[in-house]
């Protein structure tokens, strides 16, 4: 499953692609753990390319978003227009403690705001 990232002065950007169910998160567990633990202190991740998430895949994000905190972070999920990802985290309340954004430019903008 890809996972990469992107990093810019103020942020990194992760980059998900794919099925973010039990095989796709044990794939990129430890990636995403590396990838999120504070290189940077804001972390933005696209979802916008996930077929599917399941709630292991959600439960990795929210690990993840909590470890970020603990170093006193912040981690924000785009979705873009991807409808089931959106509805899917929508509906478990992670916009409590992880926001969402359907575009790069709105994370940006909470960032930057």
């Amino acid at each position: 499953m890809p996972i990469d990232f992107k990093d810019t002065e103020a942020y990194r950007l992760i980059l998900i692609d794919g099925r973010l169910d039990s095989a796709g998160s044990d794939e990129i567990a430890t990636r995403f753990a590396a990838m999120s633990s504070g290189a940077k202190p804001f972390v933005m991740v696209d979802l916008s390319q996930v077929s599917f998430l399941s709630s292991i895949g959600i439960r990795l994000v929210i690990q993840n978003a909590k470890s970020l905190q603990g170093k006193g972070g912040k981690m924000v999920l785009i979705t873009g227009d991807n409808e089931h990802v959106s509805g899917t985290l929508e509906s478990t309340g992670i916009s409590t403690l992880v926001p969402l954004f359907t575009s790069l430019e709105l994370a940006e903008a909470a960032f930057t705001g």
